[in-house]
């Protein structure tokens, strides 16, 4: 691998890592010229050298999950599909369920990944004891009522409505008669590129094995930090909201490039790049303050430009962005649990 004017320039056959990232753009003068998909296994294999990240690395045997089952096929259960697919969770995409109102959406999965349609919901839970809940908030209790029949010991639900507690999890599930284990997760939307940042809490009755088993499979899609329940308000605050943050961020700085002179097209891919790699910088151990102050040359331009956005407010911004992104989590939850004890 060689470094030349800000890109990498990277050998056929080792391609670039960023926890495993889908695509790696092979770059010369600013020209792509050529672009690498390579299955997420075997890339996972070719980075091994150049990160030691835990999450860039396909679950042990003992951890696969031979049946899996979807209930929600949009974007997030999608990508959580492909994810687990290409990281060889199962041993063939015939172990894997799915169901979701959208025909379309079903035909679409079942045509590209080979995957098992269900003709409904119960379906899906009869077939698979790895169960992911991937709906709106809004239909969690009906779509879990729908199968709480169907549960027994050793089902593991895992869901990704936003601000549904394990509690009321648990209760819509009637976990209690089905012993029924349930995982809460807050992923993100890069999971749908193969980078999501997610926190999860686990429900009890979970071995040490079966959360082993969690963890891997969220890490098909990125990284995952097991966190109390009461923490992953804060995760929504931070990684669940971030990708909005930091898109804001990329396009401001793309807005900058314009104004300077650069074209659009350039300068969003500089902008873009230079996000990328600076969060590879941090992921391999570099603290932020160090790979800023590198930067910054004394009188030269970076500390200019630092002390703009000090004087903007960018950190206190910032702050103050995951802080009420966090609260507004609190309140949703705390008006979803009022809204249930309105309906007993």
């Amino acid at each position: 691998n060689h470094f030349f004017g800000g890109f990498f320039v990277v050998g056929l056959g080792h391609p670039l890592c960023c926890v495993c990232l889908p695509q790696c753009f092979f770059e010369s003068g600013g020209r792509v010229l050529e672009v690498l998909a390579e299955p997420a296994e075997k890339r996972r294999k070719g980075c091994a050298s150049v990160c030691d990240d835990s999450s860039a690395r396909a679950a042990p045997a003992s951890t696969a999950m031979p049946k899996l089952g979807f209930l929600g096929a949009g974007q997030m259960g999608e990508a959580l599909i492909r994810g687990v697919l290409a990281a060889g969770f199962v041993s063939e995409p015939s172990s894997v369920f799915i169901y979701d109102p959208n025909k379309t959406q079903i035909d679409k999965l079942v045509k590209e990944l080979k995957v098992v349609p269900a003709s409904c919901t119960t379906d899906v839970v009869r077939n698979a004891t790895f169960v992911v809940l991937a709906v709106k908030p809004d239909y969690v209790e009906p779509v879990l009522t729908e199968v709480a029949e169907c549960f027994t010991s050793k089902h593991t639900l895992v869901s990704i409505a936003a601000g549904v507690t394990l509690s009321s999890l648990m209760t819509f599930s009637r976990s209690a008669g089905s012993g029924v284990k349930i995982c809460r997760v807050m992923p993100n939307t890069p999971c749908m590129v193969g980078a999501s940042a997610s926190g999860y809490a686990l429900g009890p009755g979970f071995a040490p094995e079966e959360g082993a088993v969690i963890k891997a499979f969220l890490e098909s899609v990125g990284v995952a930090f097991e966190v109390p329940e009461r923490l992953l308000d804060a995760v929504t605050g931070l990684s669940g909201s971030g990708p909005a943050f930091v898109a804001m961020f990329i396009e401001a700085l793309t807005d900058g490039g314009v104004r300077s002179g650069l074209p659009r097209a350039v300068a969003q891919s500089l902008a873009a790049q230079t996000v990328l790699g600076t969060a590879m910088m941090v992921l391999r151990g570099r603290h932020p303050a160090i790979v800023k102050d590198s930067v910054c040359s004394p009188g030269g331009t970076t500390i200019q430009g630092v002390s703009q956005l000090e004087n903007g407010g960018m950190r206190a911004a910032v702050m103050n962005a995951v802080y009420y992104a966090t609260e507004r989590s609190k309140e949703l939850g705390q008006a979803a649990a009022a809204s249930q004890q309105n309906q007993k």
